[in-house]
This record gives structure tokens, sequence and C-alpha cells, in this order.
């Protein structure tokens, strides 16, 4: 099922129809600002062990997760000073910051290391959907191993469209994996570059 949502303003009586759903446990895929990810509520395991499935995601390798701001962050995972100001300059944006994990976050959703990875998306309808919900959503790239990653939502149906709920047709998103900075250490470290500046991380 597609949905077509402004991407610049979102209707916010669709997002409410799609924050429904997502209570009831659904599957979705939605526009990030690194393209389109495929996600569920945070607090809905059932929900989550089916994107593993989806994914053929091995369980020792989490999904990272987005939150709606900073404060957000901070119920999740620990944030020491440093991290803090290192993140506040960069979010919302197109980071993933590894952090040390709080007891909210599901075991499903933490590594061996009690870490996880939190994104703040700077994409409109991620940000209404996020603070809609008012939980976490689980975040992945829709892509499957025999596909590339898709830009367009139409594309993402033909493949994907029978195996997940609902997908959010907000426009083309080109496709560009975000930059991974692990911040659980005294110093950052840049895991991957991506988009977004790393400079200030090295």
């Amino acid at each position: 099922m597609l949905l077509k949502i402004n991407p610049i303003n979102p209707q916010l009586r669709l997002i409410e129809q799609v924050v429904k759903l997502l209570q009831g446990g659904a599957v979705i895929c939605y526009p990030t600002d690194t393209g389109y990810g495929i996600g569920c509520d945070l607090m809905n395991q059932k929900a989550i062990k089916e994107i593993m499935l989806l994914k053929r995601r091995p369980k020792d390798k989490p999904f990272s997760f987005m939150c709606s701001d900073l404060t957000d962050i901070s119920q999740y995972a620990h944030v020491s000073n440093t991290a803090y100001r290192l993140m506040k300059k960069s979010l919302p944006g197109p980071y993933t910051f590894v952090l040390p994990g709080t007891k909210l976050v599901p075991k499903i959703m933490a590594s061996k290391q009690k870490t996880v990875g939190i994104r703040v998306p700077t994409n409109p309808i991620c940000r209404l959907l996020l603070t809609t919900l008012g939980n976490p959503i689980v975040n992945t790239s829709a892509q499957l191993e025999e596909h590339e990653a898709a830009a367009d939502p139409y594309d993402i149906d033909q493949y994907l469209g029978n195996r997940i709920d609902l997908i959010i047709d907000g426009g083309p998103v080109y496709p560009d994996p975000s930059s991974v900075i692990d911040l659980t250490g005294d110093v950052p470290e840049v895991l991957r570059v991506g988009k977004g500046d790393v400079t200030p991380y090295r």
C-alpha cells in the first residue's frame, strides 16, 4: 500500500494514520534524508523480528533507530558532555552516532557491547512521524540482498510492497548512507564516511 504524503509540509492527518499502524505493530517504508528506510516502533519486538527476517539480518547485528531530537536521545543512550556538544553541532543531519545504550532500549536492538546506533533525521515526514508517535523508529535501508537501494517509492513497491504493511510516498530520495561516528570512547571514531561532513570527528 502506497500513501502519498507531502515531503515539505506533511499532512498531520496522514501522519496520524501511519502512527496508528505503527502502534499496531506495522512494518513501514518511509523517506529519510539518506534514502528510504524500513522501520517500525522501537518498542514492538515482534515487528523488529519481522524486519530482521525481511533483511536476513543476524541477531548480533542490530539496526540503528531514529529519535526526534537530542533530548530524546538521552533517554535511550548515555551521552557524555563531549558527545552532546559534538552531536549538537551535527543534528539533525545525516549521521548515525554509536553510543552506550540505556535500559530503555530493547535487548534485541543493542549490540553485545550494549551500544546503539542513533539518528536524528532532517526529513520533515520522518520528523513528524517521530514526534507524533512519541517513540523512536527502527531504521534500516529499503534494500534487499538481491536489489540495490531504490530512490523511488514506486520501485520499492514493485519488489517490497507485498512484504510490508505500508510505503510512504514522499517523492524520490537518492540513497546516500549516513556517516557513522562512534562516540563510546574518549575520542570520536569515524566508522563510515557517508553523507555529512566528518571533519569535526577526525
